[in-house]
């Protein structure tokens, strides 16, 4: 891979390094704690691996982080898993995300933008007014800290009170998108038993309405230790029998109180995929979350109380936690419930004109699609306010880089940004100092000691390697909900290289810094951004008589597309007819949602298995992607060889 130096197709003027967050941190930190004051960004990034505990120490400080009780040191055990931040400290998530109350009561916390109407704000005392009202209330119905609280919500005003009213009382938060099926939500929500469901009677996606009561029914009688059911009438349908009004929760005038928690107490529950088996119920802290996003927002993200923060996500996604994390730097957030595209293609950047985002974020696909519909933002929109366009949920493709320069703005600052679930926030990324190269993250986060591995565990540069990061982050996960002994969780990041994270994905650190992804280095199926498991889709697939088996692949394209096939293995006299087809994919997009449909659908002679009798995605993949067999395969680990010829034969067809 060439990484010659050519041209950055973005610089930052001196004018906006001097003004940059980062800058003015960077030298006060030289002044209080020691980082270098020259040599910029690499020197900063240096003294914060170099000086772990100091870096984060600073950030605390910069960031003006309440501790109601003090800390004994900043990281107790640096063991990974099991790193102890900040042991002793006290502090509320809730607090700090509601501090611009105080200071700019009539000013926008969240504009609130839906597929038909002008943004509605919601000021920051009328969103403290709220919280305040449904903490008390939640209080009242017993629940405690530690308690979890779910939401069944679409990215609406409610779903970010009801988030921070369960922080404010020390419960815990864990949210799903309304297009899940029930199943898929059960999958998530029984894991860790909620007290409290907050639930929508629909939603509004693609111009059309879509009715979830039935699914609210189905969780409801699948969730035994409900406490309260609170129904938000999105569609304007009467409460159900025995549920709570939203209405009247939120109606109060109550200061909120703040219960203070330590530092690592458990903030809310993220999901993994489950690719093998149930999803992984992801534990992230109350502190650690907060340090890492003031980190991650407030210096690589550059915002600030003057900004406006979009980016398209569901309540399903991290991204969307990410989002409402954007009030902890007292920056106005937009909220945007409905389809990516619709009533068209541009439907993304018209929000983005008609709220004045400062910084919006959205998928690298959708920016794929744009390009390939013929879409011309800075023509058709006034995008002047936007400062940064962000992209995530899988690698922006180069043609992706210069179609946002030519289309939207020469002198716009492009963050390709990369991270995951587990620790809700990004490994490498956006640099407002930094040049930006095609096709490359421009670097590594602050405190983040990111490396790429060979297979023997040395460094590489220059070179493609595994994602490892080698020093424990804040917003790791504390644990994994039903993990008593702690094994799923070592297991899943520190099996490979004992005491090192490895996150399974392959990258390049180029030797000027930058970071190249290049798309996992497991069979995860990641689309649009969403990571998605194989088997919550054999789940479905196989319950219709006709198919034997499946077997569901993604593979990142070239162009930066995304394919996804599901090969099936039918019944004796069965055929892949229209109307099989067709009950394939309604299937899954009832039981799953429309983002699991796959794009093909193949009818294969047999699913090859390793000789325990799993399914072997991986090596499929790498044979689509076009590795040779002799090195896509063992062929000693394979219970029926000669199945693998049809795959060959489907890669070579497609090459």
């Amino acid at each position: 891979m060439s990484t010659a130096n050519p041209q950055p197709l973005w610089q930052p003027d001196p004018e906006r390094i001097a003004q940059a967050r980062i800058t003015r941190f960077q030298a006060w930190a030289a002044e209080r704690h020691g980082a270098p004051a020259e040599g910029g960004y690499p020197a900063l990034h240096r003294w914060s691996v170099d000086r772990l505990d100091t870096f984060w120490e600073a950030v605390t400080q910069w960031f003006d982080v309440r501790f109601s009780a003090p800390y004994a040191r900043v990281l107790g055990d640096r063991s990974m898993p099991g790193a102890q931040w900040f042991p002793g400290a006290t502090l509320n998530y809730a607090e700090h995300a509601l501090r611009a109350a105080a200071d700019r009561p009539d000013a926008a916390a969240l504009l609130h933008v839906d597929e038909t109407r002008e943004p509605r704000p919601v000021t920051w005392a009328e969103l403290r007014r709220q919280v305040g009202s449904l903490a008390a209330e939640l209080r009242a119905l017993g629940v405690r800290p530690g308690d979890r609280v779910s939401g069944y919500l679409p990215n609406i005003p409610q779903a970010v009170v009801a988030l921070l009213a369960s922080v404010a009382v020390g419960a815990v938060w864990t949210s799903c998108a309304p297009d899940f099926g029930a199943r898929s939500v059960l999958d998530r929500f029984q894991q860790v038993e909620p007290v409290v469901l907050f639930t929508v009677d629909g939603y509004r996606y693609g111009g059309k309405e879509h009715d979830r009561r039935e699914t609210v029914a189905e969780l409801r009688r699948e969730l035994p230790t409900l406490r309260a059911v609170v129904h938000i009438p999105l569609l304007g349908t009467e409460a159900p029998e025995g549920a709570l009004e939203w209405s009247a929760l939120t109606a109060g005038d109550t200061e909120p109180v703040f219960e203070q928690v330590p530092f690592d107490h458990p903030l809310w529950v993220l999901y993994s995929s489950g690719t093998t088996g149930l999803p992984k119920a992801i534990v992230q802290s109350q502190g650690g979350i907060l340090v890492e996003h003031l980190k991650q927002l407030g210096l690589h993200c550059d915002l600030g109380p003057e900004d406006r923060f979009f980016w398209y996500t569901s309540t399903g996604w991290m991204m969307w936690n990410f989002l409402v994390s954007g009030l902890l730097t007292g920056t106005t957030i937009v909220l945007y419930d409905g389809s990516p595209g619709y009533p068209d293609t541009g439907a993304q950047w018209r929000i983005a004109e008609r709220t004045g985002a400062t910084l919006y974020g959205t998928s690298a696909a959708y920016v794929m699609a744009c390009r390939k519909a013929g879409v011309h933002p800075s023509r058709d929109f006034d995008l002047s306010t936007i400062e940064c366009v962000a992209t995530t949920g899988s690698p922006l493709p180069p043609d992706g880089f210069r179609w946002l320069h030519d289309e939207v703005r020469d002198d716009l600052w492009i963050a390709s940004v990369s991270g995951g679930t587990d620790v809700c926030s990004c490994f490498a990324g956006a640099v407002p100092t930094l040049p930006v190269h095609i096709g490359e993250l421009q670097a590594p986060g602050l405190g983040t000691d990111l490396q790429a591995w060979d297979p023997n565990g040395e460094p590489v540069i220059d070179e493609v390697g595994e994602l490892v990061v080698t020093t424990p982050m804040p917003s790791m996960p504390i644990r994994f909900w039903n993990d008593p002994d702690g094994s799923r969780y070592h297991d899943s990041y520190f099996d490979t290289y004992p005491g090192v994270w490895r996150h399974g994905d392959w990258i390049t650190l180029t030797s000027r810094g930058s970071v190249i992804i290049h798309g996992r280095s497991d069979s995860t199926l990641n689309r649009q951004g969403v990571r998605m498991g194989s088997a919550d889709i054999y789940e479905v697939v196989e319950r219709l008589p006709e198919i034997r088996e499946s077997l569901v692949i993604g593979i990142e394209q070239p162009d930066g597309g995304y394919w996804m096939p599901l090969f099936v293995h039918l019944a004796p006299g069965a055929t892949l007819d229209e109307g099989l087809l067709t009950r394939i994919k309604q299937a899954i997009r009832e039981q799953l949602s429309p983002r699991h449909v796959p794009d093909e659908v193949i009818e294969v002679p047999g699913v090859p298995h390793t000789l325990t009798g799993k399914r072997i995605e991986v090596p499929i993949k790498r044979l689509l992607q076009g590795t040779p067999l002799e090195k896509a395969v063992n062929p000693g680990s394979i219970d029926n060889l000669p199945l693998i010829a049809f795959y060959e034969e489907l890669a070579r067809k497609r090459a």
